[in-house]
């Protein structure tokens, strides 16, 4: 029986490289900590609880190329361990603080209960390695993985290489062919960001699909039949399914949408900024460095200072409603477009996956309630984009407008007077690796080491991160920082290279500090009109024409 409509959640995993062996407690590294214990590992439970109760769902996750080197970095496994068992204990002080309180003793238990079960799944089922949970998870053909841009690296701007574009593509769909051992069906566009010069080299890659904002298909050449309701074909060969609205306004926004409701728990409200530096500074990261620790037992309330403890059974109960309610809203939307359509329509549904579980505690539950009522259902049903794509419809062929899912819709978070100076030092770098590349396409020893090490600190330079909290300001030094290190290095390493003076010790530890895609091979920056042959074999690179 032909459904009513499908709807596609999208959730894109992705945080910047930020590994610092350098430091004993990195407050960057805590970014990771935290996005594993509240969003993935409470995302990575709701799915297996899905499948153990033979639940039917299909959802898509992009995980990006940094997320999964840090996710199988043994060094940073190690440091979460470090990380979660101190929590742990807090927890256990918690318990015993709050003892024999009716309303925060329930609230210390149940931050108890989570972090015993994220230990659990860390240590015994997955033995540290999460990238295992989710492949196991699509091997059952529940939930369909995508990759995106090596580091994250924001295409459009740069495109004046289009080696550098080629190299960002090529060397994300390689990390994931080698964690997960097949080629990825689709892609993260880095922040959703499009231009048309991207086509040529989308088309060669072996890819099928990508997401876009909403206006990057609305405002397509020509105008799309269907709006967002189908994916439409680009010039390269690949479905672009551009992003619902209406399900993104519900969702995302704070005030809005869902996770603004008061009784939700408080995310600015921490024990770590609450209780005195004598009991909580050895369970902060860094130590004794006001900051959240996760603790959090208040609800919304409202937009004062005002804060009522949180309940978690009310917060429930929310939850189960708005979930409901977005049901509700997607069948009526799905039986308005349906009825001038000669498909059945697709909500395509793409979020930051931190939102669920970070920022908005209950997200996860929500997710769970969704599913379990859409199980079963005939008129609206969960699909994955390349599901999707196996049903055979005919896609208009359109070329997407330049877009992104940035404030005002274009580049200009990632290019204006906070982090413009950023772009020309990123240009020549990208110019002399192409020249580095295509002048050595055989290096050995020190001369390759040096060239994949430089090549490796260009793709972390070419981090769209950087600009894009250089932007918000909130930790713009560091961005500035971290940025400057790489192009740093990398002009010391071409510097070494073309007069024959490695610094060998010096090279090794670099890239030991900042080691990841282990099998890079420098020659992704080799020009694209270069005639230096490469025997097949040598370049095995998914899709590459020159391999």
């Amino acid at each position: 029986m032909t459904p009513g409509g499908y709807l596609a959640f999208i959730f894109h995993a992705h945080l910047p490289y930020v590994r610092h062996p350098e430091y004993q407690q990195s407050l960057e590294e805590k970014w990771f900590f935290e996005a594993l214990t509240e969003c993935y590992i409470p995302l990575l439970r709701v799915f297996q609880g899905l499948a153990a109760d033979h639940i039917d769902y299909a959802v898509t996750f992009s995980l990006s190329p940094t997320l999964l080197s840090m996710l199988e970095d043994p060094f940073l496994q190690e440091r979460y361990a470090t990380y979660l068992a101190g929590l742990q204990e807090l927890a256990r002080k918690e318990e015993a603080r709050t003892a024999g309180d009716p309303l925060f003793s329930p609230l210390a238990a149940m931050y108890r209960e989570r972090l015993d079960y994220a230990a659990y799944l860390f240590h015994e089922k997955y033995a540290k390695r999460l990238v295992n949970a989710f492949r196991e998870l699509q091997d059952q053909g529940k939930v369909e993985i995508i990759t995106s841009a090596a580091t994250h690296g924001y295409l459009p701007l740069l495109a004046v290489q289009r080696e550098a574009v080629y190299a960002q593509l090529v060397t994300g769909i390689d990390c994931y062919r080698q964690i997960f051992g097949t080629p990825p069906r689709g892609i993260w566009l880095p922040e959703c960001a499009y231009d048309p010069v991207l086509e040529d080299i989308l088309g060669e890659l072996g890819l099928q699909y990508f997401v876009t904002a909403t206006h990057g298909v609305l405002y397509a050449s020509p105008r799309p039949k269907y709006g967002v309701y189908s994916p439409i074909l680009t010039p390269g060969g690949l479905a672009a399914f551009g992003r619902d609205p209406e399900t993104s306004h519900q969702v995302w926004s704070a005030k809005e949408g869902y996770p603004g409701d008061y009784f939700y728990r408080e995310f600015y409200r921490d024990i770590g900024y609450d209780l005195e530096m004598e009991y909580i500074g050895e369970h902060l990261h860094p130590a004794y460095l006001r900051g959240n620790t996760g603790f959090k037992y208040y609800r919304i309330t409202g937009p004062g200072e005002h804060k009522e403890v949180y309940n978690q059974r009310l917060a429930l109960q929310k939850a189960w409603d708005h979930a409901a309610n977005f049901k509700f809203n997607r069948e009526k939307q799905l039986e308005y477009y349906g009825g001038v359509m000669d498909r059945p329509p697709l909500v395509v549904a793409p979020y930051d996956a931190e939102l669920f579980g970070h920022w908005w505690f209950e997200g996860p539950q929500w997710l769970d309630y969704l599913c379990r009522m859409l199980h079963g259902q005939q008129f609206l049903q969960l699909i994955t984009p390349g599901q999707y794509l196996d049903q055979g419809y005919t896609l208009q062929l359109s070329t997407p407008n330049i877009s992104s899912w940035g404030d005002k819709g274009y580049h200009e978070v990632w290019l204006n007077a906070r982090n413009d100076w950023l772009y020309r030092h990123l240009h020549h770098a990208a110019e002399r690796m192409i020249e580095m590349a295509t002048g050595h396409p055989r290096a050995e020893g020190a001369v390759k080491e040096a060239l994949t090490q430089a090549a490796r600190e260009l793709l972390l330079a070419q981090s769209s991160d950087w600009p894009f909290i250089m932007t918000a300001g909130t930790m713009d030094r560091y961005a500035e920082t971290r940025v400057s290190k790489h192009l740093l290095r990398f002009l010391a390493l071409d510097r070494q290279i073309r007069e024959e003076k490695i610094d060998l010790p010096w090279l090794r530890s670099i890239a030991a500090a900042d080691n990841l895609f282990p099998e890079l091979d420098y020659r992704v920056f080799q020009s694209l009109e270069s005639t230096v042959p490469v025997e097949k074999g040598e370049l095995e690179k998914a899709g590459s024409k020159r391999a």
